[in-house]
């Protein structure tokens, strides 16, 4: 019994310290049709609570009508939220046309 408590709490410490970061893409018309990227930080207080600066997808992608915006809190992101205890939240969103 103590034993199966003991690989519980391993695989339970284990799924706590090996989540990823979120990220969702959304894909416009037909999607990325090359490789060109641009990249912008969103920038959100209190846990992502209060958005301060948010990128615009579309002017990101300028005249393209097919593209594809990732958007998602890196390592980094986290580092920098994790330091200030959450009272910026910065994400990342990157457009590939």
């Amino acid at each position: 019994m103590k034993r199966a408590i003991k690989l519980c709490s391993i695989i339970f410490c284990a799924s706590i310290l090996f989540t990823s970061c979120y990220s969702y893409t959304t894909v416009v018309g037909k999607g990325a049709q090359g490789n060109q990227k641009v990249t912008q930080w969103n920038h959100y207080l209190i846990g992502g609570l209060a958005p301060v600066g948010v990128s615009n997808d579309k002017e990101m992608a300028g005249d393209a009508e097919n593209y594809t915006v990732h958007t998602e809190m890196s390592f980094i992101n986290g580092l920098v939220s994790t330091l200030t205890f959450g009272i910026y939240s910065p994400t990342t969103t990157t457009v590939t046309k």
